[in-house]
């Protein structure tokens, strides 16, 4: 991997001059909370100054620009007794900037999902390979995030720029052949020394500053041993089975498509929209018969498929341990604590 620095100014020159004619998505402030904390999403911007790449999380994460919660596969017309079908991908490119590791170890963990098996899926893909992503270390770890305990705290790839702020500089790993070639845009300078040593000092100080909350090394057998477990019951009964935490979670994927003809049966689409495994009708099937119509057993089902199935099928957890789905949550359900009542059974 190839490492430079650039100035700060020389980053906010990228966009507000040679990327001003492209698309930019990045860290907006969109709120306070009662507390006065502010808030932030990832949002389009004009100019630089409007975001801050000193955000300590966003609400949403950025899968939306990757897998909408709503989109049009396919549309239809009809006429004469034929019909003709159109198909859009999306292919005007994107600049995505102040990914954190978990959000970019999350697009990596649906990278493979989406883009690396036998049928990768189109629409992604397009979304993906058209997104430049530039990611940027937090400057200490999130107050109730998990992320070190999942590994999701230090990235290697899934990016094309990522920064560290080391002062009145940003340190770049280089992750790509188009982050090199936008980089020399704004004349990056090589590593002195010094540099070096301010970055290994500020990662030190920030791994440094993780307490490891949850162990997942033996999460798939614990998450067996105790299929019947009490827990589940005790979880389940508070959960409200609204599916806030599959909306906001990074890398929850699960999808319903539906068919919409119009009233004169001269257009139809094939509509995709993001579900949730807790909704009361997601395992619902044609009759009525429903295999999950206890809250506990979908609310088991979603741990399950995070961190049991995900692992038989990719060799690692689902979670990225940004507990977005931990705060969302209305009645207090949080992954730390659901997982280290299933470990104090044993």
């Amino acid at each position: 991997m190839i490492f430079k620095t650039i100035a700060k100014e020389d980053l906010k020159k990228l966009f507000d001059v040679h990327l001003k004619d492209i698309e930019c998505v990045g860290p907006k402030q969109v709120a306070a909370s009662g507390g006065g904390q502010p808030i932030y999403q990832f949002l389009p911007f004009e100019s630089f100054d409007e975001i801050n790449l000193d955000h300590e999380k966003t609400e949403y994460s950025a899968k939306t620009y990757f897998i909408p919660f709503r989109e049009t596969l396919s549309s239809f017309k009809f006429n004469n007794g034929d019909w003709t079908q159109e198909i859009n991908y999306r292919k005007q490119p994107r600049v995505l900037v102040g990914l954190h590791p978990c959000d970019i170890n999350a697009l990596v963990k649906l990278d493979k999902v989406f883009a690396k098996d036998f049928f990768p899926y189109p629409y992604y893909l397009s979304r993906r390979k058209n997104t430049f992503v530039i990611g940027i270390d937090c400057e200490k770890p999130c107050s109730d995030g998990f992320c070190s305990s999942l590994s999701a705290d230090v990235v290697t790839h899934g990016f094309d720029l990522f920064l560290r702020d080391i002062g009145d500089k940003y340190f770049v790993k280089v992750g790509t052949d188009r982050g090199f070639n936008l980089l020399n845009k704004i004349n990056p300078t090589d590593i002195t020394p010094e540099e070096r040593k301010t970055y290994r000092k500020k990662t030190k100080e920030f791994l440094a500053g993780f307490e490891k909350t949850i162990r997942v090394e033996n999460l798939p057998n614990t998450l067996d041993i105790e299929f019947e477990s009490g827990g589940w019951k005790k979880w389940g009964d508070k959960c409200l089975s609204c599916g806030s935490c599959s909306m906001v979670c990074p890398t929850c994927y699960c999808y319903g498509v539906s068919e919409q003809v119009s009233m004169d049966f001269k257009k139809a689409e094939k509509v995709k929209q993001l579900y949730s495994c807790n909704l009361f009708d997601f395992a619902q099937v044609a009759g009525g018969y429903n295999f999950r119509p206890a809250r506990e057993t979908r609310l088991k089902y979603r741990y399950y498929h995070q961190h049991r199935g995900f692992v038989e099928s990719f060799g690692e957890p689902m979670c990225v341990g940004c507990n977005r789905c931990g705060r969302a949550c209305l009645a207090n359900i949080n992954p730390v604590d659901v997982i280290s009542d299933l470990q104090m059974e044993l």
